[in-house]
């Protein structure tokens, strides 16, 4: 969504992969920093700028690396998914809800299933979560706080924090906000899940078999980290992700599945 940090998080790779032999050109709307040594571009759809139309002028500049700022409509997403296959670096952003969910928009755009698992590497998909103020949060050891260890497989004597406000925070609690993410590869199980229209539920269940963990599952690892509260991952992940989280951790107790692994 909206807010979630996408700009910054994908300024920060073509950061880590700038350098002088590479040829960096970004179509953007806006453009919100200006990145040294990378063309960008602002789309202007008064002018007829549009993000497929730039796209195409891109191109013809044989760059190594392109940022799409947000992949709109079928006519961007068939000529991002082509650039892949020609040889480009393609990094964008679509709305969607988690990271299996960015393959099936894909498709329901219109994008041949075969060209999506042809050319698509990973999705990360991130929401942002408000970090405890350290000067006033104060553990929580309510009877719910209690109650939503067990659902989420936090162990009860692991100590989680609740927001209280002092000064230095403004009487907010909280001070600054942190990424949760949730990154998927694009491995054979899911190119085959792909290829025959599969379902997100089906593509994600692949992924966490695979390891991934989950939006839910990396916010209850700041929670044991003390990092955040319960409220804010609730606030900022669906009840479908919860009700998975809860099954999962079941699963694992029941001796059926191993847990997701956690994050770096």
């Amino acid at each position: 969504p909206t807010g979630s940090g996408k700009t910054s998080t994908l300024y920060t790779a073509l950061n880590e992969i700038n350098d002088a032999d590479r040829k960096i050109i970004t179509i953007e709307d806006p453009v919100e920093y200006q990145l040294r040594g990378v063309n960008q571009i602002q789309v202007s759809e008064k002018a007829g700028l549009t993000f497929a139309r730039g796209l195409r002028s891109i191109l013809r500049h044989d760059p190594d690396v392109i940022l799409i700022g947000e992949i709109r409509d079928q006519e961007t997403a068939q000529i991002a998914v082509q650039a892949s296959l020609t040889g480009h670096l393609v990094f964008s952003t679509l709305h969607t809800n988690d990271a299996p969910g960015a393959l099936t928009r894909l498709v329901d755009m219109g994008v041949e299933p075969y060209l999506v698992a042809s050319s698509l590497e990973a999705v990360l998909a991130q929401r942002l979560v408000r970090v405890l103020c350290e000067r006033c949060k104060q553990p929580d050891d309510s009877p719910a706080a209690r109650a939503f260890k067990g659902q989420v497989g936090i162990p009860l004597a692991t100590v989680i924090y609740r927001s209280v406000g002092c000064p230095a925070c403004r009487q907010t609690g909280f001070y600054g906000r942190h990424a949760i993410f949730e990154w998927m590869d694009s491995d054979d199980e899911i190119r085959q899940l792909i290829l025959k229209n599969a379902s997100s539920d089906a593509i994600r269940d692949a992924a966490r078999r695979a390891g991934m963990q989950t939006l839910a599952e990396d916010g209850w690892r700041l929670v044991r980290l003390g990092r955040t509260t319960v409220e804010e991952v609730l606030s900022v992940t669906t009840a479908k992700e919860i009700e998975r989280t809860t099954q999962k951790t079941a699963l694992a107790e029941a001796g059926k599945e191993p847990a997701a692994r956690s994050a770096p």
